[in-house]
């Protein structure tokens, strides 16, 4: 009866080391045995990465595994020097800049959910993600003044991606594109990707919380992962996904990164690209379960940002994904097709139908 805990959006923050906790687990578990079950853990993407592999395991695997993560955090990290986000951002309003097939990639999923959620979800919240600076060194309430001269600078559709050139261009000086609500979504794929190229059988990967999980487990049985409970500090679950080889399970929630400002407000990071405050729906998290962790990953934060029905119409829009959206109630909202996998274990949570 084993399952996974899957925590939001994994950043580490100083409520509790987490990260020492995966370390520490990673080092009982691992074995160095190759063909049998082993596992790494570092600090990658921003965040703690994990990687148990089951059945297949091999440490050129891993290596390859980490490696690719690493390669994606060397170019679309939006908050480290050298990237090539960085280097979009930085000639913003003055030319392209050549960016890999990846990054492109990755750029036109993050513009094709803004598109398909009119902006609520945007990739180039970048200047007011900048202002807040949720979850780093710094982290404040704006002003006023700040946001809004600020907003005019967060619109997608001015994006240019130019396939044929290898190019990316932010049209307008101050622009600053962000791929954090997406690139660990595409990573948990790549690793996937590679982990079946090196023949591995089954493995467990977790991006901070942002979890897919490859092939079947030696026993035949399901994968079974559990949802982090959004008031629970200590881990508990409130429900258990079970699912087979290639599924992903990403949540998005306002409980992991965040702080509490002189005023006693609590602010997350989840922010309006209208009033580039918050978001406030009454939502508390919003689960996807998915076959793509890219999709899984852009979806959780447009799903939370359109909020209960907006949010619950475009999942039901999509064959590929179901969802579970959580608010402040304790009042646990499924897609049409969620039953089927999900089963809500916490008395404490009720499911509810659509208001």
């Amino acid at each position: 009866m084993d399952f996974i805990q899957l925590y939001s959006d994994g950043f580490i923050r100083r409520r509790k080391p987490r990260w020492m906790v995966a370390m520490f687990a990673a080092a009982i578990l691992g074995s160095s045995c190759s063909g049998g079950p082993m596992d790494r853990t570092e600090l990658v993407l921003g965040t703690v990465c994990s990687i148990r592999i089951l059945d297949g395991g091999s440490t050129k695997a891993l290596d390859a595994a980490f490696a690719r993560l690493r390669e994606i955090e060397a170019t679309m990290s939006a908050n480290a020097t050298g990237t090539v986000v960085a280097a979009v951002n930085a000639a913003a309003g003055r030319s392209p800049v050549s960016a890999p097939a990846d990054v492109r990639h990755v750029t036109a999923k993050a513009l094709g959910y803004a598109a398909v959620s009119r902006g609520a979800f945007d990739p180039t919240i970048g200047p007011i993600v900048k202002l807040w600076n949720i979850g780093l060194d710094g982290e404040r309430i704006p002003s006023r003044a700040e946001i809004t001269a600020a907003l005019p600078l967060v619109d997608f559709r001015q994006v240019r991606i130019d396939d044929a050139a290898g190019t990316i261009f932010l049209p307008r000086a101050g622009m600053l594109l962000d791929l954090g609500a997406i690139a660990k979504g595409y990573a948990a794929d790549e690793v996937g990707r590679i982990l079946l190229e090196k023949r591995v059988k089954a493995a467990v990967i977790d991006l901070g919380g942002n979890v897919k999980v490859v092939g079947r487990k030696p026993d035949g049985a399901k994968w079974r992962i559990g949802i982090q409970n959004p008031f629970d500090e200590r881990g508990a679950h409130i429900g258990v996904a079970t699912l087979g080889g290639g599924a992903t399970v990403v949540t998005s929630g306002v409980y992991e990164r965040f702080f509490i400002g002189v005023d006693g407000t609590r602010y997350h990071h989840i922010l309006d690209t209208r009033s580039g405050y918050p978001v406030r729906n009454g939502l508390v998290s919003v689960t996807v379960i998915s076959s793509s962790s890219v999709d899984a990953d852009g979806l959780s934060t447009t799903l939370f940002a359109l909020g209960l029905k907006d949010g619950m119409a475009l999942a039901e829009s999509l064959g590929h994904v179901e969802a579970v959206f959580i608010d402040e109630a304790k009042k646990v909202y499924m897609s049409s097709g969620a039953a089927a996998v999900f089963a809500l274990t916490d008395a404490a949570f009720t499911a509810a139908p659509l208001p």
